[in-house]
């Protein structure tokens, strides 16, 4: 499969490329972002752009693709309305329109978080600009849109959250993070698994439009389960 990644250098990003990168049936993965980021690898192309609103000069470049992992957006501490929503809300929204226009059989996946406010009308400002995104999203005509919800995600493999205080909460209860992990395994996930959900999400289908955790965890033991046999 050929897929496309956009928030490739945050942590949920940087988890979900490695595994791209990692997956025998992925054979072309597209980053696109207003940066390069720091890797190679045969199977890698990068897009470049300054504004990530507009392709209408690249549809060729995106033309072909079979899913659209879509990992980018910003923490609510500390923004505005306004400025959140065009990040998390108008960005996702826009790029979902261009790959529509030039891939409507692909599967678009969507990272929000738990406790996203499918109303789009609740009082919890990130929850119900996230849930507009995400209703939009299904109107746009693709195959499938497969909307992830997790809570807690743990960085592997060298991955590196942007956003300070989640650094500082990882470095300072990682401990508290694997016992509690130990006991409600379905509950906190972590970069693996998300990225490995989400292939199986494009190979299988998700079963159902929203995923959260506990079905993030078990997408990701069936894509193991399918890279084990496909070895």
């Amino acid at each position: 499969m050929k897929v496309i990644v956009f928030g490739a250098s945050g942590m949920v990003g940087q988890g979900v490329l490695r595994e791209c990168l990692l997956a025998r049936d992925v054979g072309d993965v597209l980053v696109v972002g207003r940066s390069a980021i720091a890797a190679e690898h045969p199977k890698l192309r990068q897009l470049v752009r300054a504004d990530l609103f507009d392709y209408s000069g690249d549809q060729g470049l995106i033309r072909g693709y079979d899913a659209c992992f879509f990992c980018l957006g910003t923490s609510s501490s500390g923004a505005d309305e306004g400025e959140f929503t065009r990040i998390n809300h108008d960005l996702p929204v826009a790029v979902g329109k261009a790959m529509a226009a030039v891939n409507p059989g692909m599967t678009f996946v969507y990272v929000s978080g738990a406790g996203t406010d499918s109303t789009g009308h609740g009082k919890v400002m990130w929850a119900r600009v996230k849930g507009r995104t995400e209703n939009e999203l299904q109107q746009l005509g693709f195959k499938s849109v497969y909307l992830f919800r997790p809570g807690i995600i743990l960085p592997l493999n060298g991955a590196v959250s942007k956003t300070r205080m989640y650094r500082l909460a990882y470095q300072w209860f990682g401990w508290a993070f694997a016992i509690l992990r130990k006991r409600f395994p379905t509950a906190i996930l972590d970069t693996e698994q998300v990225g490995q959900a989400m292939l199986q999400a494009v190979r299988e289908g998700a079963g159902r439009r929203i995923a959260d955790s506990a079905a993030i965890h078990d997408l990701a033991l069936a894509g193991r389960a399918y890279a084990g046999s496909a070895r």
